[in-house]
């Protein structure tokens, strides 16, 4: 089932979006006209990869990015597209990684990935869940703690990726996943609401013009994405 594109999480044109999707500025270099050439597209997905590569050697410890995914457009070889589309997947409790939620604790990675720099959209998914969801629909990974995936990118530099993208997942497990998901996605709603004017939590969720009202915002908008997409596929299955 083919599902609509998700409403933009900031108004068009913000440079620092940070929820899913987060957006980075356009740059002259990369887009033209607001659209990106191919050719540039995955560019820019191999220097994502290699960032990744090179931000995970920075901790001594387990890194919390365990996987970079390519999704969309991109996957389907267009000449010129809108933005790259990445699903980036932390090792992170999905109860505060929930669908569009924005740890504070991540909040510098979009920096060390240097995902600002070039018209991409990235989206957070936590390591428990599957990195597929009702936005992103059957990925390529372009980077694991394994290292870079030069193959799945030189198939994409090929426009042959298609059989290196994971396969659907079954309807009903999607069903159940997305469930999950929406239940975690309120429980997150209600903890942000019950803590918006408590004065410690506005502080630590304040900073890098990031305000208490955008974790708010954040929350609602993904417990409502999930919301319509839950109910879109009630309705097309016609089940209550």
């Amino acid at each position: 089932m083919t599902m609509s594109r998700p409403r933009p999480c900031r108004p068009a044109g913000s440079v620092y979006r940070p929820c899913g999707p987060e957006r980075a500025a356009w740059d002259p270099d990369t887009a033209e006209n607001g659209v990106v050439r191919y050719g540039r597209a995955v560019q820019r997905l191999e220097m994502i990869a290699e960032r990744c590569q090179r931000v995970s050697g920075l901790w001594d410890e387990a890194p919390p990015l365990i996987g970079a995914y390519a999704f969309g457009h991109v996957l389907d070889g267009p000449d010129q597209l809108d933005a790259v589309q990445v699903a980036l997947v932390l090792n992170h409790p999905a109860e505060e990684l929930t669908w569009c939620a924005r740890p504070t604790s991540c909040s510098g990675l979009p920096h060390l990935l240097e995902l600002e720099k070039a018209p991409v959209e990235w989206y957070w998914r936590p390591a428990v869940w599957p990195v597929s969801n009702h936005v992103i629909v059957r990925p390529l990974r372009i980077w694991s703690p394994d290292g870079i995936d030069a193959v799945a990118l030189g198939a994409l530099a090929s426009r042959a990726a298609e059989p290196l993208r994971l396969p659907p997942p079954d309807p009903r497990q999607e069903d159940e996943q997305l469930d999950v998901e929406l239940a975690a996605s309120l429980a997150y709603l209600r903890r942000v609401e019950d803590r918006y004017w408590d004065r410690e939590w506005r502080a630590e969720h304040r900073g890098s013009g990031i305000y208490p009202e955008s974790h708010l915002w954040d929350a609602v908008h993904g417990y409502l994405d999930l919301h319509d997409a839950v109910r879109a596929r009630r309705d097309a299955s016609g089940s209550s």
